[in-house]
């Protein structure tokens, strides 16, 4: 099973702003990436750090995900329990869903930034707004 841990976040809202994501593999990390996305919000970067993942496991063929994140709103979007409200998003939104749907088995888990590997995905986030500020 594929694990993918992400998080997006900006200095200011809006703000800098980047995402990271960890994969890992039977529990092994097999692949992290972070990038820098300008002056955005932290609900912007916390999608693109979504849809950086559901890419990642799109070419990895992976056909169960359990995709992590701290950004319950994001979560909840993705399950139907919230509605996109936001014009900014929706898009992001939408590419996202189309994503997942190529994905056999995923399903969607928020945490607190604390547990598991959020908080490397945190660390290179970080890294990645200090390296472009």
């Amino acid at each position: 099973m594929y694990r993918i841990f992400s998080d997006g976040g900006s200095r200011g809202n809006p703000g800098p702003s980047a995402y990271a994501i960890v994969v890992t593999r039977d529990g092994k990390i097999i692949h992290q990436h972070s990038k820098f996305l300008g002056v955005n919000t932290n609900n912007y970067a916390e999608y693109r750090g979504l849809i950086a993942g559901l890419t990642k496991a799109i070419e990895l063929k992976a056909e169960n995900v359990e995709f992590i994140m701290d950004s319950k709103l994001v979560i909840k979007q993705m399950t139907g329990e919230y509605k996109v409200k936001s014009e900014n998003i929706k898009n992001l939104y939408l590419d996202a869903k189309a994503l997942s749907s190529m994905i056999p088995n995923i399903t969607f888990r928020d945490v607190r930034r604390s547990e598991m590997l959020i908080p490397v995905a945190d660390a290179l986030l970080n890294i990645e707004l200090d390296m472009n500020q």
